[in-house]
């Protein structure tokens, strides 16, 4: 993975050059079509990504609950508390997303603090017992 993409990503932007070139050891850049299903609910959680370009629908149980665009990102909660995937992420228009596997982003978050602190920021508002869809 470049790791001028990874600078260019909001979760990765304030990274020094070392981390950077920590986390690009770990990424690769996918890029799907329309249409594409990223992450299925119920179904355990492999990997996380992060939007670089495009957009992405989150549903849950068959509700849209949000769009996802350059530089958000998705299947931190699977990826890091190693449950299964509370909600389906589907590329609404073509995607090229950064992706990394839940064991690498586990690492990753203990060696850097400031990913750790995004991505627990991220866990707190999207898991199914917040108050942000009203479970």
């Amino acid at each position: 993975m470049e790791e001028s993409k990874l600078k260019a990503a909001g979760l990765f932007a304030s990274l020094s050059p070392r981390e950077l070139e920590r986390v690009a050891g770990v990424t690769d850049e996918i890029v799907v079509p329309a249409g594409t299903r990223l992450i299925h609910e119920g179904d355990f959680a492999h990997e996380f990504l992060l939007i670089l370009t495009g957009s992405a629908e989150v549903s849950r149980a068959g509700a849209p609950i949000a769009t996802l665009g350059p530089g958000d990102f998705a299947g931190e909660i699977g990826a890091v508390r190693d449950v299964r995937r509370n909600a389906t992420v589907t590329a609404a228009t073509a995607l090229t997303a950064i992706v990394m596997t839940a064991r690498d982003l586990r690492q990753i978050s203990e060696e850097i603090p400031s990913v750790a602190a995004q991505i627990d920021a991220a866990i707190a508002a999207r898991s199914p017992d917040a108050s942000l869809d009203g479970r």
